[in-house]
């Protein structure tokens, strides 16, 4: 899925936010589920939460970039699923930007 970089979402070096990139993977991961048939928010997918995030910066991203997302399930546990969100550079090949893992934990509501 591609994102283009926003104007509020980088700092006065026109450098993305470190915070931006949770974002962009939360995205990647809505998207995902949304390309799996999943509508996202409803009781079609699992609720959980993220436990954990670990977040690898190699290059940065900058205005205005669209950076494309590469989204896929590492493992799955008996309470939670780990998720690897890579961001690339859009038409640049292997431009590997960030590399984010997400644990998500199943949770029961009530």
């Amino acid at each position: 899925f591609p994102i283009r970089v926003r104007y509020a979402e980088v700092d006065p070096q026109s450098v993305v936010f470190n915070s931006r990139y949770l974002e962009y993977a939360d995205i990647a991961v809505t998207e995902y589920w949304r390309a799996m048939g999943c509508r996202p928010g409803t009781s079609d997918t699992p609720e959980c939460h993220v436990g954990t995030a670990t977040v690898r910066y190699v290059k940065p991203i900058r205005l205005d970039e669209v950076i494309e997302t590469r989204t896929r399930i590492e493992r799955f546990g008996t309470a939670s699923m780990t998720w690897s969100v890579e961001l690339h550079g859009e038409g640049m090949g292997d431009d590997l930007r960030s590399l984010i893992e997400l644990v998500y934990v199943g949770v029961d509501l009530e």
